[in-house]
């Protein structure tokens, strides 16, 4: 494809994934009761729904959907585990947002859960996501093979827990209490668990979700790591050079608050250069697999040049 053709094709995709996602999110985060639960707070699903539906590209979906695709697999298991993997990734977003993580009043474009809500319903809201995740792509309409099933469960917790997503938000805290400059490592390890994990996660979901064998799953293992670099890379960029309008949340705040990002370790001009070798490394990684991974590459480039 040219390149125009190429990014239509993505921006297709990518909306037709973001709007199949708020679909399922839509209805696995219903008042309906699933067998085993007694009742469904309504408040707490209100909020619950806040912190899910109506915003966001929807990236980590769409990374597990597209490759799972490019792998020969679809349909609604493939999105139930997407949605899992969204759940965990609006959990943390809540949590984060709280006074004693971030303390941010605006997320997407409106006000944060806990100030839309209260901090102890934010709390639960979070809560009940995390558990809901693990329900979800455990369940057997996620996939018919339970060995696939405890795959993705315990790929998931991995990737979200102690090592990987919460660890790294608590490398994030500490480091905001730091008297001694942050050093590239550092940075680069507590990005590569916070942010990393989960799009990384996601990538490697999909491979196991299509059937990829050993030689394709390292490839994608690469392309998923690069991205998530890069994603957050861009995201320290967008924080110093965006504004609040158009990032949906409070520009500024990383060197507000002494945290370690790229951009305080490298300069902008560098951080630039690490954000777009990682793209590069990303797609170069995908060269195995031929045309069929055009719409993952295209990915590559827009985390490293998207604007909010």
């Amino acid at each position: 494809m040219s390149g125009e053709v190429l990014r239509d094709a993505f921006s297709a995709r990518l909306v037709a994934v973001a709007d199949a996602t708020e679909h399922m999110l839509d209805r696995l985060l219903s008042p309906h009761l699933l067998p085993g639960e007694k009742d469904r707070p309504s408040r707490l699903l209100e909020a619950i729904r806040y912190g899910s539906l109506g915003g966001g590209k929807r990236l980590r979906p769409f990374l597990l959907v597209e490759t799972a695709r490019m792998l020969g697999a679809e349909g609604e298991g493939v999105l139930r585990a997407a949605c899992a993997l969204e759940m965990i990734h609006c959990y943390s977003l809540v949590h984060d947002d709280l006074p004693a993580m971030d303390n941010d009043d605006l997320r997407r474009g409106r006000p944060t859960c806990h100030k839309a809500f209260d901090e102890a319903c934010a709390i639960l809201a979070g809560d009940a996501l995390l558990t809901y995740a693990f329900d979800v792509i455990a369940d057997t309409p996620t996939h018919p093979d339970p060995a696939v099933r405890a795959d993705l469960t315990v790929m998931l917790a991995r990737a979200s827990g102690l090592g990987g997503m919460v660890g790294g938000q608590a490398l994030d805290l500490e480091a905001e209490s730091r008297k001694e400059p942050h050093s590239r490592e550092f940075v680069m390890l507590m990005q590569s668990m916070k942010t990393g994990a989960l799009l990384l996660n996601a990538v490697e979901a999909g491979a196991r979700i299509g059937g990829a064998d050993a030689k394709q799953r390292e490839a994608l293992s690469r392309y998923g790591a690069a991205l998530g670099a890069a994603f957050q890379v861009a995201d320290d960029i967008l924080d110093a050079e965006g504004d609040t309008a158009a990032l949906g949340k409070r520009a500024g705040k990383d060197a507000d608050r002494n945290k370690a990002t790229l951009v305080a370790v490298l300069g902008i001009d560098e951080a630039r250069k690490r954000r777009d070798a990682l793209a590069r490394e990303a797609i170069e990684a995908l060269a195995g697999f031929g045309d069929k991974a055009e719409i993952l590459a295209e990915a590559a480039r827009f985390t490293a040049m998207r604007k909010s």
